[in-house]
């Protein structure tokens, strides 16, 4: 922000306008990253189809935990599955300098599937708050950091995992043949959730509350009703913080804790992590709880995370804010920091009306 010499009033930067008009103009008009997106496929609306718009009034439906844990599971075990098919047909392992660029493509496959879906979901159920403010697009002049904050969000956790707990010589059979790899997987989902959660909660927080760390985060709240591409939309240190420092904060835990995650029980714990954090940045007007094994759980306790919690984090938080979590509501609710459902409150969910998220 910026004063304004003539007026004296408050003018606002260009990097920080939201404003978003490109996809209306000329295709000639668009630069490189513009068309790519476009290329992608991953805009949260088509322009040509109508989205509903619904009072906060209106009841909101249900998409339950099944047909999320298919999706997520289905998605998930592609990669795997094609790794070992390699491995059968060619009697060669997959080196560390392959193996990255192998299940990066994938997991940005499945990331931009997720947002497809998301969009027809959205055309079909609208979006929370729909009736005040329609859903953020890419910025003009941020095609190129929404274009490569995808292939960082995953690569980094991804390389870094590489490092951490990838084996060549351990071929993804190997360890699903193990009967101990399924029965810690629920387990493991589950928790890496919830511990993941409690140090993004910490330094999260400390961004709104600590002065001087604001500015590193300030970037991510320009958006009031974010769509899915502007998960990651955040400065530098912000994103330092969401796709290294967490994520390895987390696999210290459960070092730490003696459950140590290999590459694949690792794989199959972030296709939860980024599926949430994606939906948690849709807006998408269903009651629909963060998949989890151990849902049951949050839900008995009011800890669970609905679509509309992180919603109203950016809708309604600038400095001061509620629902930090971004996985549950778990350290929300032990810090006292839960904030209020406007539309997916318990008394206003229709559960007969049933939405799902479908694979194809």
């Amino acid at each position: 922000m910026q004063p304004d010499d003539a007026k004296g009033s408050v003018r606002v930067s260009p990097k920080d306008s939201m404003k978003s008009t490109w996809r209306t103009k000329d295709r000639s008009e668009w630069n490189t990253y513009q068309k790519l997106l476009d290329r992608l496929g991953v805009h949260h609306v088509s322009l040509d189809k109508p989205v509903p718009k619904h009072p906060k009034t209106d009841k909101v439906p249900h998409l339950g935990q099944l047909s999320q844990h298919q999706w997520i599971l289905f998605y998930g075990f592609i990669p795997l599955v094609l790794h070992q098919l390699f491995a059968w047909i060619t009697g060669w392992t997959i080196s560390t300098p392959f193996a990255f660029p192998f299940y990066m493509v994938l997991f940005t496959l499945t990331v931009v599937r997720e947002v497809r879906v998301l969009r027809r979901l959205g055309h079909k159920h609208g979006f929370l708050d729909g009736t005040v403010h329609d859903r953020d697009g890419v910025p003009d002049h941020g095609a190129a950091k929404v274009f490569w904050s995808l292939y960082k969000t995953v690569g980094a956790r991804l390389l870094m995992m590489m490092f951490l707990a990838y084996l060549p010589d351990k071929t993804p059979l190997e360890a699903v043949s193990d009967w101990k790899w399924w029965a810690w997987l629920p387990l493991q989902t589950g928790l890496y959730s919830i511990v993941l959660d409690f140090w993004f909660y910490l330094y999260h927080r400390a961004m709104h509350d600590v002065p001087f760390l604001w500015r590193f985060h300030r970037t991510h709240h320009l958006t009031k009703h974010p769509n899915p591409l502007l998960s990651a939309y955040a400065d530098e240190e912000q994103e330092f913080f969401d796709m290294v420092v967490v994520p390895f904060l987390t696999w210290a835990t459960f070092w730490a804790a003696g459950m140590p995650l290999g590459f694949y029980e690792w794989w199959m714990c972030q296709q939860y992590v980024v599926y949430t954090e994606v939906w948690g940045h849709s807006g998408v007007r269903v009651h629909l709880v963060a998949p989890s094994t151990l849902s049951w759980l949050l839900e008995s306790l009011d800890m669970e995370l609905c679509v509309e919690d992180h919603d109203m984090h950016h809708r309604r938080g600038w400095r001061k804010s509620r629902n930090y979590g971004k996985q549950t509501r778990v350290w929300d609710k032990v810090f006292g920091t839960c904030g209020e459902r406007l539309e997916s409150f318990a008394a206003n969910v229709d559960y007969s009306n049933q939405a799902y998220m479908p694979l194809f």
